[in-house]
């Protein structure tokens, strides 16, 4: 590595309060969840695991809750960016977007496929002409989707194949289940994007209750197949994944998964080097 040191970068966590109002997927009856998460309570497990920095993502489809994270962002330097949320399909989407991109730590948005009840609305002529500017502009986008709207990725990238994106979350194979087709198929020609990276988390809260390591390593092994070392990203899906592990078991799973044959190098990128030069972070 040339003596060059890489920081360590969380590429997917959350944070959020419940009294804002808009985490409309967060009700009582999921107590784990339903309170609030804030930089203060990771502290301890970033110190703990050496990791310099994390990248915030959004969790409600509004444009107040990415004003909240890029506020929290200033004032906490574990934040290093932040990936928020726009409405696409609105007019004002391009007002929002110059707006974000006044804060120094917003560097992604992310498209929500998994919360459509059709996914395929993603390929209406508005969505793409948005995407397709900010491609031009080669600004990331999170890909938040389900194994079974692979397809409609796969179109939309036809559509615009120099999008600069990110699956989260291997697209969500059927782990619990152990299937890996036609999941494997997909992922391979969507691979086949030289822009496109993949985020190897999220996977604990797929498996089943009882999961043991072995169960993650076909998936892992697979994307970075298809990736290659130099296109995937840690990230911990904090605090997501506390429904199924506790943030050492989400490292731990990942360290197990891995191929013998990954270099230094190589695990120095996967743990941030990827993630910093992906969303072009700040040195």
């Amino acid at each position: 590595m040339g003596g060059i040191i890489v920081r360590r970068i969380d590429a997917h966590q959350h944070y959020w309060r419940l009294q804002r109002g808009d985490y409309d997927w967060l009700t009582p009856q999921q107590p784990l969840l339903y309170r609030d998460y804030m930089p203060e309570q990771l502290l301890p497990a970033l110190n703990k695991h050496q990791i310099a920095g994390t990248i915030v993502v959004q969790a409600a489809q509004t444009v107040e809750e990415t004003k909240f994270l890029l506020e929290l962002s200033e004032h906490d330097e574990t934040i290093v960016g932040v990936v928020g949320w726009l409405d696409l399909q609105s007019a004002q989407y391009k007002k929002h977007f110059e707006h974000f991109r006044g804060y120094s730590k917003f560097v992604g948005i992310r498209l929500m496929l998994q919360e459509m009840e059709d996914a395929s609305r993603v390929l209406a002529d508005d969505y793409v002409h948005a995407l397709k500017e900010l491609a031009a502009l080669d600004f990331p986008v999170d890909l938040l989707l389900r194994h079974h709207q692979l397809p409609v990725l796969i179109e939309l990238l036809e559509r615009v194949p120099n999008l600069r994106g990110v699956i989260d979350h291997l697209a969500k194979p059927p782990i619990a289940a152990g299937e890996l087709h036609p999941w494997k198929e997909q992922m391979r020609e969507l691979a086949q994007h030289r822009k496109l990276y993949c985020k190897l988390s999220g996977m604990v809260t797929e498996a089943s209750e009882q999961w043991k390591l072995e169960d993650f390593v076909p998936y892992v092994e697979y994307i970075i197949d298809c990736f290659g070392a130099e296109r995937i990203m840690y990230g911990s899906d904090w605090p997501v994944c506390l429904l199924a592990a506790q943030y050492e078991q989400v490292l731990e799973v990942l360290d197990y998964a891995l191929p013998k044959h990954l270099s230094e190098h190589d695990k120095a990128q996967l743990y941030g080097g990827n993630a910093a030069r992906f969303y072009r972070l700040a040195q």
